[in-house]
């Protein structure tokens, strides 16, 4: 399939995930499970959840090309019979929404593996898989974090208008959460979804809701990636925003709060905000403030898989050709090669 063949069916694809949810799911299962059914309870429950955090936990420091198929093992032999089994309402709901976050994992280290029509389409159909999953369960919060990853990924196919009706859902979804990291998550999703549209009045508005919600005091954080959305994490969103809005002093400010006060310790994601900063750097006119930073950006990104950080390699490239003469400038080209393979 051509990619804009892929955009416009994706597209579609994605907005219908919002119709799939059966409430009435959970309820009807513990009524109709078959008598040899496996007996399933808390101590399932507790596993997937362990599972969750451990791979979440490899992608996150080493991308999400590593250990996918871990999770997609995991999810189809061990939990896809306990979704089949016996259990109590209240340990379904559990298990659903446990369910829900692995999904989307998968989902997650599918998106991060590489930019091809067969990837994208995988992790969009977990996406939608995990909306419904987390809807089923009465989770809002799993729902809008499953929302999110679709818009998300509207966006970076460049499906503008559907990523903000997305965003939309996604906010709508996490209004009345008691959370306000994950409250803060879903604004800035929209907001970055609305800059991408150019619709600068929708992004800055949805970017000082998220401000005004990462700087509340919020409890311990709980499973869900929400409740993980640091502050560190939000000021690199926000820089990014800000770079698409074209205030780079405020966009640099952001990245730099990420990377030193808020103190990123995922190298995956300590690698991506270094790309952006350099190239942030670089459109202020900087040049060796670029490099310094594509410099560590580079001692970083060795050794990790992921399409993001693949991408910020060749963009970094790309954009030092014109300083061919400055043997820095080449160093970093070369390196940038041997690590991309």
């Amino acid at each position: 399939m051509e990619r804009r063949e892929f955009i416009l069916a994706s597209s579609g694809y994605a907005l219908s995930a919002l119709g799939l949810p059966d409430m009435d799911s959970i309820t009807r299962r513990t009524k109709t499970a078959l008598p040899g059914a496996v007996r399933v309870g808390q101590g399932e429950v507790t596993a997937v959840r362990h599972m969750v955090k451990a791979l979440g936990d490899s992608a996150s420091e080493l991308g999400g090309g590593h250990a996918r198929h871990l999770a997609v093992r995991y999810l189809t032999q061990d939990v896809a019979p306990w979704l089949e089994g016996r259990f109590t309402e209240a340990t379904g709901r559990d298990l659903f929404a446990a369910t829900s976050q692995l999904v989307h994992l998968a989902g997650w280290m599918a998106q991060d593996e590489g930019d091809t029509p067969e990837l994208r389409g995988l992790a969009q159909r977990y996406y939608a898989h995990s909306f419904r999953l987390a809807a089923e369960a009465g989770d809002p919060e799993l729902s809008a974090t499953a929302l999110r990853g679709l818009a998300v990924q509207c966006v970076d196919l460049g499906y503008r208008a559907e990523a903000v009706q997305l965003g939309e859902a996604c906010v709508d979804y996490g209004r009345h959460l008691d959370n306000p990291r994950a409250v803060a998550y879903y604004e800035a999703t929209l907001a970055n979804a609305a800059a991408q549209d150019d619709d600068r009045r929708m992004a800055t508005k949805h970017l000082a809701m998220s401000e005004t919600a990462i700087g509340k005091p919020t409890a311990a954080a709980g499973d869900s990636w929400a409740a993980h959305y640091s502050p560190g994490r939000w000021a690199h969103e926000s820089g990014m925003i800000l770079s698409r809005l074209g205030d780079l002093d405020a966009a640099e400010e952001h990245l730099h709060l990420a990377l030193d006060i808020h103190g990123l310790d995922r190298r995956r994601t300590r690698a991506i905000v270094l790309a952006d900063l350099g190239g942030v750097r670089l459109r202020q006119g900087d040049v060796d403030g670029a490099m310094a930073t594509w410099r560590d950006f580079l001692d970083c990104a060795d050794g990790i898989r992921s399409v993001k950080v693949q991408a910020a390699l060749q963009d970094m490239r790309v954009r030092l050709r014109r300083y061919s003469g400055v043997p820095e400038a080449q160093e970093l080209r070369e390196q940038a090669a041997r690590i991309a393979g």
